[in-house]
């Protein structure tokens, strides 16, 4: 490492192959932490990156690429000097040397609150802000990681978010979101995780909300769904994931937005992505379970489409799919149920009860303690459910449960409203607007 640095130092004729030779070198995190420690080297790779020497320059700067990708925050808090030069690099040069300090920049910020807290005075938001309005894809989508990497900072939402929010980052985000169908998808990708991030924190949802972000997402949403039988292209499923949680999480904290979205169209476009994502990108029906459990949660409209639209047996379908999916729709149909009568007799009428009865036998009590919810608003709604459930074998299913403490309680009460179907409920509904994912 010392006789590489040396012969970068002397700038003799074989200087760009020594430089060559370090990058590669540099791969090694031993090697990384060996070379931040010599005296003079990082300096001295400022000074070839600073220099007027292209082809030197993107070597330099390949040097310092490869030491940002270090998980030692030593290493990334010995690139503190060079912050400053890669933001302004980020204006007026090639392509290809942008994108490489755009992921340099990245990289350095995951790993050093020291250079996330040095980046902002020097200004990085109105530089990000500045090159948004790029024409190249590849500046984007680096653009793009770099922001999600700031966004996903613990001092983000008081000492980052503002300042986002103060820019036209915000409205260009959305923009290129929506437009990543016919851009780039991997910029949209970054740009989606970085809205994500933004409405985790808690702190701007209505910022995002005047922006038109519920009605741009849903429509988005609708043209991935339609995208899917024909034409979707390769990784839609890295945009639909964080689309998703972004429409979950604002209609989980602000209240009134599903008034802002009453179009069934959006359920048809929930199961399209279902089924076209069920078999090879399973943690996809999770996500679209979390949406549809925030849409039905306390909103008749949507409880009444799902049912009209007859989606209801391909939401049974997704029962066995996994342990959180199994939750996710046991909760969306008690959702449904305690709307009341009308509709938990067309739950009845669907083959809901036989399914179940298997769901009962499930050593998961959380998965049984949802089930036991259900039974109970459509024992409670519709008593015919109740004596169906019986003649089905249901009873000796409820009996199995009184000795388990977490359920004991609810199974009793359940066999109770079995043996006196028109009695009063044991014990109160419970359903609840979920976060998706942070």
């Amino acid at each position: 490492v010392l006789e590489l640095l040396r012969a970068v130092q002397r700038g003799s004729e074989d200087r760009k192959r020594s430089l060559c030779r370090l990058r590669w070198a540099l791969q090694n995190k031993e090697t990384q932490q060996k070379f931040v420690r010599l005296d003079g080297s990082i300096r001295t790779l400022i000074g070839i990156f600073t220099s007027s020497l292209a082809d030197m320059q993107m070597e330099a700067a390949r040097c310092l690429h490869e030491l940002s990708h270090s998980s030692d925050p030593a290493v990334a808090e010995a690139c503190l000097p060079v912050t400053s030069y890669l933001l302004t690099y980020l204006s007026g040069h090639s392509v290809e040397f942008m994108e490489l300090c755009l992921y340099t920049l990245g990289n350095l910020v995951i790993e050093s609150e020291a250079v996330r807290k040095q980046l902002l005075p020097q200004g990085i938001i109105p530089v990000l802000a500045s090159c948004i309005q790029s024409p190249h894809e590849a500046v984007l989508e680096g653009l793009g990681y770099v922001l999600s990497q700031l966004l996903q900072a613990k001092e983000a939402p008081t000492e980052i978010i503002p300042l986002v929010l103060d820019s036209v980052l915000p409205q260009h985000m959305l923009r290129l979101v929506c437009s990543g169908l016919k851009a780039g998808i991997g910029a949209a990708v970054e740009f989606a995780w970085c809205l994500h991030y933004i409405v985790c924190s808690h702190t701007a949802n209505a910022a995002l909300l005047s922006l038109g972000a519920l009605p741009a997402l849903t429509s988005l949403l609708l043209d991935l769904a339609s995208e899917i039988p024909q034409d979707a292209p390769e990784g839609l499923e890295l945009l639909v994931c964080p689309v998703l949680r972004c429409l979950s999480n604002l209609l989980a904290e602000e209240t009134g937005c599903k008034v802002q979205i009453q179009d069934e169209r959006l359920l048809i476009a929930l199961f399209l992505i279902l089924q076209c994502f069920l078999q090879q990108h399973p943690f996809i029906v999770q996500e679209c379970l979390w949406l549809l459990n925030n849409l039905t949660a306390d909103e008749p409209f949507f409880c009444s489409a799902l049912l009209s639209l007859d989606l209801l047996p391909a939401l049974l379908q997704l029962l066995p799919c996994s342990q959180m999916a199994s939750v996710l729709v046991l909760t969306v149909l008690c959702n449904i149920a305690e709307k009341g009568p009308a509709y938990c007799q067309q739950l009845h009428r669907q083959p809901a009860l036989p399914l179940l009865l298997p769901t009962l036998a499930l050593p998961d009590p959380e998965v049984v303690g949802q089930c036991l919810e259900l039974l109970h608003l459509l024992f409670l709604h519709w008593p015919e459910a109740a004596a169906d459930f019986v003649t089905q074998g249901g009873h000796q299913a409820l009996e199995q449960h009184q000795s388990t403490p977490e359920l004991q309680e609810r199974a009793r009460a359940l066999l109770e409203m079995v043996r006196q179907p028109l009695g009063a409920s044991a014990f109160s509904p419970c359903h609840t607007t979920l976060s998706a994912f942070s």
